[in-house]
């Protein structure tokens, strides 16, 4: 073993028990994050709006301070970004993350000095309780690849700009800057194929320990580099022992990737997003990622079949149950104050809090009253492609409303490694199990109000010409997995297989 992994040991025991201390005692760790964001807040712009100086308790909170999405803070953020201080924390954000908002064109997410080292820490501890649980070191004198946005950043009235994993990119330790990989030019490259291609360059010669990134891209660099190579990728990167990945659920590319590999490998998931990072896996043997209690950031939950109501209840983390649907509201270091960022979360358990992500509030499918999410459709499609041993390159699911002919009916686009022989079969066996998944979706089939899904076949490379097609090929971009309406499987409809 190197010095450098033994003192990764060392270390990640050290950082370990600091994790079990909050973790043991998650209410009083959420109360003084609480008490710490209003107290250090009540002097801003924001907190003087909502009284911050009078609240003594989460139910003065939740009086006081509404539930906003991006659109409903941009009145404060847009006096921010115009150059003003001491908005929605004290002083000017140290940096803003550029991300690509639905109803609003750009959106600039505040990341401040005290929020910034939160998103690095809780990427670092991912890394060492995993080393602390399974003992193994190694890849730490392996080179590490990181897929992900350009490291250049922009001024916007005197506060940096960019996308986050390239703010992000500016704070690795010193000590991993000679295993990291890709270099500073081939990161700043804005076409994704052919950054893909530069990254292939420079990482064929060199022994591969960690690879990270969202599945969908990893997944193209894996393929260009068989097609390259002509062999797996464990193959290729003998001593590759670690995937880590965050932004979608790694369960339906499982087998495509471990076909592109050759093995299994062990991975670990992360839950970071521009607003916080919220939960890692911190256990092998365990379902969910653990919940970032002492990282500034303040959780409220509600319930989601709730949550469009005129006056949903807002809980915190002491009275959440196992298995319930929540949206997610954060209140951070960076100035969001009962923020909904969209996503929505199940528990797996409480002691630790882990949770797993559930899907989106607004990508799901309810077009008849069924309210399919993002979770439910990737397990169905799961165990009907290990039954029948089809390999899933990608898929999106929308509701067919109006049918030329018969019943309304969910459609599912799905582009296969090779195309099943029985579509017909495979789309039963999905439908069975979505059904086992969604007991309104059961009773919407069995009343004969819809009838059962049907499958499009996707050309191959189809998802990713259309992801090019609308500019969002590479990056931070993901194809959402379902939703309401139409508007993206008729974006795909130059892309059907013949």
């Amino acid at each position: 073993m190197s010095v450098k992994a033994f003192a990764a040991k060392l270390f990640a025991k050290k950082i370990q028990r600091k994790v079990d201390q909050w973790a043991k005692n998650p209410i009083e760790t959420q109360d003084k994050v609480f008490q710490y964001l209003i107290e250090t807040a009540k002097n801003t712009v924001f907190g003087q709006d909502h009284q911050f100086s009078e609240l003594k308790s989460h139910q003065d909170f939740v009086a006081k301070v509404p539930i906003r999405d991006y659109e409903a803070l941009r009145p404060y953020v847009d006096r921010m970004v115009a150059g003003e201080s001491d908005i929605l924390w004290p002083q000017k954000p140290l940096y803003y993350a550029k991300t690509s908002g639905t109803t609003s064109g750009a959106k600039y997410i505040p990341i401040t000095h005290e929020s910034m080292p939160t998103h690095t820490e809780a990427a670092r501890n991912a890394i060492l309780s995993y080393i602390n649980e399974t003992g193994k070191a190694d890849f730490v004198d392996n080179k590490m690849i990181f897929l992900q946005g350009s490291p250049e950043l922009s001024d916007k009235n005197g506060v940096h700009l960019g996308r986050l994993s390239g703010i992000v990119a500016h704070y690795i330790p010193r000590y991993l800057q000679k295993n990291r990989m890709p270099s500073w030019e081939t990161n700043c490259i804005d076409d994704w194929e052919q950054k893909v291609e530069a990254i292939i360059d420079e990482t064929l010669p060199e022994q591969m320990g960690i690879i990270s990134g969202i599945p969908p891209w990893v997944q193209m660099y894996f393929e260009r580099i068989v097609e390259r190579t002509g062999k797996p990728i464990k193959e290729v990167f003998p001593d590759f022992q670690l995937f880590i990945y965050g932004g979608v659920n790694y369960e339906p590319y499982r087998a495509i990737f471990e076909k592109l590999i050759g093995k299994r490998i062990p991975s670990i998931e992360l839950y970071p997003a521009s607003e916080g990072f919220f939960a890692y896996q911190d256990q092998q043997n365990k379902q969910g990622m653990l919940l970032q209690l002492n990282s500034g950031i303040f959780y409220e939950f509600v319930k989601a079949a709730e949550f469009f109501n005129d006056n949903p209840t807002r809980i915190t983390i002491k009275d959440v149950k196992v298995g319930v649907n929540y949206v997610m509201l954060i209140s951070t270091t960076a100035g969001l104050w009962c923020y909904n960022i969209g996503d929505t979360v199940k528990f797996t358990e409480t002691a630790p809090y882990r949770i797993v992500v559930s899907g989106r509030i607004k990508h799901f499918i309810s077009a008849f009253g069924e309210h399919v999410i993002g979770k439910e459709v990737e397990e169905a499609l799961q165990e009907a492609s290990l039954k029948t041993s089809h390999v899933i390159q990608e898929f999106t699911v929308a509701p067919q409303v109006n049918p030329t002919e018969g019943l309304p009916y969910h459609e599912w686009f799905i582009e296969f490694a090779e195309t099943p022989n029985d579509i017909k079969a495979l789309a039963h066996e999905i439908d069975l199990n979505l059904q086992e998944q969604n007991s309104y979706y059961k009773d919407l089939i069995t009343g004969k109000i819809l009838q059962p899904l049907k499958i499009q076949v996707i050309q191959t490379g189809g998802f990713t010409n259309y992801m090019k097609s609308i500019g969002k090929l590479g990056g931070q971009n993901k194809l959402p997995r379902l939703s309401n309406d139409r508007t993206i499987v008729d974006a795909l409809g130059e892309f059907h297989s013949h």
